[in-house]
């Protein structure tokens, strides 16, 4: 019998104890049971034990106790002596698991007009180039498109161009038949789970990682393998390219899903010399290596350094925070940026570490949602003309065509990449800063590295258990992401993603919050 965790669970509960009338009891029955009946968790699925739910979920034992009793009652639980309590479903096919990664959005359209300070989400406003671009759209642009269907799996001829045009001004030979435009970045890690992974595949990834990605893989039915840990660069507490060969002497995994570059969620980006070493590994053991590259156009020009202590005296591009085990792997002077494959300058393209890899076993995924808007869905897949065709061949069952409207506005986007990429890193560098005073005037005693690029803080909060301050916090209107949620073994229970990049508003209307549950949480 398929079984939940508990920190996998309370990511699909978002806002039980606020919502629905009755006692706590009550609620979280209620909850459970609308999961089921979604098909969000699988009926015959076995539930956490009472006190580890418990545990997660902030609330005392006699709550669980209560709900399962509600709901064994009503029908939709059944307890089995010595295998615990199997939620029965709605009849949903997918046995499948949620992650809850989709039900927070849906969640923070329910709460918004409840004054929920919303910590989510990492996505960024739009940039006013976007709705230029929309406006400056002619007829003319629509041309001989308007003599066709409309369909084109592949992309439109002048995205695709663009792309490998992007790709060749720095410096890493691309052809418009390596390119296939998606909608957005997770479409095109959705179409790599499909098209290159089995169930029972094993596939190694980064710990932590892409909760997008970890969702992917885990609905395909791959046995996911961490390797590395969240700190800056190579070696034990980062992306540890030795421990990849070490793994690869146990069984060949099918892929590798990698973000060398501005990573989701730490902001880390790897130095020249580990990049490097990844590149040997992945070319010496034969590895279908997946990159990333999503984040990588929001590399913020600087690195981290060295680390703070609570009184904030850190020198210029240092670390942040409470000096710690995390903190201290940061001691290192500024990588190369070109060596590392950052942006030279405000105008560079990044150079995805995978480009020194035979295209026939490597895929790149790049997107213009997170630079430009989210509402843009354009991403695309660089890889070989064989896998962009097989990779095709799958988007066509489900997505006959990406909007050509949105793929026009793309390409004039295109054209004005080194100014977003100069605004974005701009803005984002300030509201870092901002949030890292804040957090060391408020939280002193929480760690952090300085991100090398993204929107977000990753933070370590000492002591504390950040799935059960996580769903304290939604009862007292703060949502907010915990660590486990970017695991694909549900570690990192004292961390947390606290996003910047709308500004620290809300990050200081929630803190206060947060430092209280953080203590409860503590216990």
């Amino acid at each position: 019998m398929a079984r939940i965790a508990s920190t996998r669970l309370s990511r699909l509960l978002t806002g039980w104890s606020s919502e629905g009338p009755g006692p706590l009891p009550r609620r979280l029955a209620d909850a459970l049971r609308e999961l089921a009946e979604r098909g969000d968790v699988a009926g015959g699925t076995v539930l956490p034990s009472q006190r580890e739910l418990a545990l997660v979920l902030g609330v005392s034992r006699s709550t669980v106790t209560a709900a399962y009793g509600l709901l064994e009652s009503e029908g939709w639980l059944e307890s089995v002596r010595g295998s615990g309590s199997r939620l029965r479903g709605s009849g949903a096919v997918d046995g499948y698991v949620t992650e809850g990664r989709l039900v927070s959005f849906d969640a923070r359209s329910r709460t918004a007009a409840a004054g929920t300070a919303d910590l989510s989400s990492g996505a960024l406003p739009g940039l006013g180039a976007v709705g230029m671009a929309v406006g400056a759209l002619t007829c003319g642009d629509l041309g001989a498109l308007l003599e066709d269907d409309g369909y084109h799996p592949y992309g439109i001829p002048a995205l695709r161009e663009g792309i490998a045009a992007y790709y060749r001004a720095a410096g890493v030979p691309t052809e418009a038949g390596q390119i296939l435009v998606t909608s957005g970045s997770q479409q095109a890690v959705w179409l790599v789970a499909q098209a290159l992974v089995d169930p029972g595949d094993t596939v190694l990834v980064e710990n932590p990682t892409y909760r997008g990605a970890l969702e992917a893989l885990r609905a395909r039915g791959a046995r996911l393998v961490p390797v590395g840990g969240d700190g800056p660069g190579g070696g034990a507490a980062g992306a540890d390219a030795a421990a990849l060969r070490r793994l690869c002497t146990h069984g060949r995994p099918r892929l590798v899903y990698l973000q060398p570059t501005a990573h989701n969620p730490t902001g880390r980006s790897l130095d020249g010399a580990a990049r490097r070493e990844w590149q040997r590994v992945l070319a010496d053991q034969e590895l279908f290596a997946v990159e990333d590259t999503a984040c990588a156009e929001l590399t913020l020009g600087d690195a981290p350094r060295g680390t703070a202590g609570p009184d904030g005296a850190a020198p210029e591009g240092a670390a942040s925070g409470k000096s710690g085990p995390d903190a201290a792997t940061s001691n290192k002077a500024a990588p190369d940026p070109v060596a590392s494959g950052h942006a030279a300058h405000d105008g560079a393209a990044p150079v995805p570490l995978v480009a020194e890899l035979p295209m026939g076993s490597s895929v790149t995924v790049g997107t213009l949602s997170k630079l430009f808007w989210g509402g843009l869905r354009v991403g695309w897949v660089r890889s070989s003309p064989q896998v962009v065709a097989r990779l095709a061949k799958i988007k066509t069952s489900v997505d006959l065509s990406c909007s050509v409207v949105d793929q026009l506005v793309a390409v004039r986007l295109l054209d004005r990449l080194p100014e977003a990429r100069a605004r974005r890193r701009s803005e984002l560098r300030g509201r870092r800063d901002a949030a890292e005073a804040l957090l060391r005037g408020k939280a002193p005693h929480w760690e952090w590295t300085r991100p090398a690029g993204g929107p977000a803080l990753w933070v370590k909060v000492p002591g504390t258990d950040t799935e059960a301050l996580a769903q304290l916090a939604r009862r007292h209107g703060v949502s907010v992401v915990p660590g486990p949620a970017f695991s694909p073994v549900d570690g990192f229970r004292d961390r947390l993603r606290l996003p910047y990049g709308h500004g620290t508003d809300a990050l200081a209307a929630a803190l206060p919050t947060l430092l209280e549950c953080a203590e409860r949480a503590a216990g």
